[in-house]
């Protein structure tokens, strides 16, 4: 496993400027924060280094800005449900490089937090420019990452900081990297994927990259459809990516040349309206009438589902198998979930799971929190998964 430090090599740090990169990126209406998972997510890390009497500086986006400063935008308003969440004050700063970071910087005590004004309204940020860099490592002694769903990103921030001052992985950091070392870094076989979703184009890296490390890869969801079509079988009306029939089939052929098992439904709920409570029945993957639609996996499936989780030591799930979010075509992807919930509290199962439709299905399920890993990453969970280089996981592994 690569190595990394974490704040358990942080020894004395009173009265040290730590620049702590973090995920506040959360979801805002009419000026207040509607989620404050993500706040809830760094916390222990924020917490911890201010409780070690260092003066905490956090350093985050927010949005898009196009065109530098923009007040909806800013910062500045996260800093009440940061302050719910922490039970502490947080300062805030204008800016988060030259005189308006110094100076408020300059007042803290130690134990205090201070928050930086969103890094993307300066354009150097997403280029990781070299002075850009310099100006805000000049603000701290110390650099804390703990923002792995913005890892995926050689910004200033993620990447060009941990090479002017010694890195850290915070604690959210720290637990992600060992839930993926676990899930498909050096894992504990046999390994299954669940894969789900709408479509193959999505996610061709990420199935290459599966089928030569998992012992199975079970496939739901629309996808099915064109990995089902380019088999032969008439899909009828679903959603399926006809266009790619070669693709999956390449997909196919390296599943089978590297020993991995390819698990497509046996049946399907089918229905010729897509909407809530649908007439709908369950027939054979093979008899889908010419007008209805797939819009869950069936019974027979689910049980083959259940049985490879039963089998496996490792899980790695991305995606629903079916439409979860219109009854009754939840069933098969809540079915699966609670079966490896309940894999997981019985100590079988080691169970890493991530992506936005994924969080939601687990949720729906209410079973998120009984997995062994959720990863609210999004995009930087995938580009792992896809078995690709995250700078900000690597610049913090090769260590200053």
């Amino acid at each position: 496993m690569a190595t990394f430090k974490t704040l358990d090599d942080l020894t004395d740090i009173t009265g040290k400027r730590v620049l702590v990169r973090v995920d506040l990126n959360v979801p805002v209406k009419d000026g207040k924060v509607t989620d404050t998972t993500r706040i809830e997510r760094v916390a222990p890390t924020i917490l911890e280094l201010s409780g070690k009497g260092a003066k905490v500086i956090l350093l985050a986006h927010f949005g898009r800005p196009k065109d530098g400063p923009s007040p909806d935008l800013s910062l500045s308003l996260i800093v009440p449900a940061i302050e719910e969440v922490l039970d502490h004050a947080v300062l805030f700063a204008s800016d988060c490089i030259h005189a308006p970071a110094a100076d408020a910087i300059a007042k803290m005590n130690n134990g205090d937090i201070l928050l930086l004004e969103n890094t993307r309204f300066h354009k150097e940020e997403e280029k990781n420019d070299a002075a850009f860099t310099r100006a805000m490592a000049d603000l701290g002694d110390i650099y804390v990452n703990d923002a792995f769903s913005a890892a995926h990103r050689a910004h200033a921030s993620t990447e060009g900081l941990a090479k002017h001052l010694p890195a850290y992985a915070g604690r959210t950091m720290q637990a992600e990297l060992e839930a993926l070392e676990k899930g498909l870094g050096n894992p504990a076989r046999p390994v299954v994927a669940i894969v789900g979703g709408a479509k193959v184009s999505t996610k061709i890296d990420l199935l290459m990259n599966l089928v030569k490390k998992v012992d199975a890869l079970v496939i739901g969801g629309g996808m099915a459809n064109t990995f089902l079509a380019a088999r032969g079988t008439n899909v009828g009306k679903s959603l399926c990516e006809h266009d790619l029939a070669d693709t999956a089939k390449q997909i196919m052929i390296e599943a089978a040349t590297s020993g991995c098992a390819i698990v497509l439904p046996q049946d399907g709920v089918i229905a010729r309206e897509f909407k809530a409570g649908a007439d709908n029945e369950v027939v054979s993957i093979d008899s889908i009438p010419a007008d209805a639609m797939v819009l869950d996996v069936g019974p027979k499936s689910v049980e083959a589902v259940k049985a490879w989780i039963g089998r496996a030591t490792t899980l790695v799930w991305n995606g629903p198998l079916g439409a979860f979010e219109i009854t009754p075509f939840d069933a098969a992807t809540v079915a699966a979930a609670k079966y490896a919930a309940e894999c997981t509290k019985a100590g079988k199962l080691t169970s890493v799971a991530g992506g936005g439709d994924t969080v939601s299905a687990l949720n729906h399920a209410g079973v998120a929190d009984e997995f062994t890993y959720v990863s609210t990453a999004g995009g930087a969970f995938l580009e792992w998964m896809e078995g690709k280089v995250l700078p900000g996981v690597a610049v913090l592994e090769a260590g200053k």
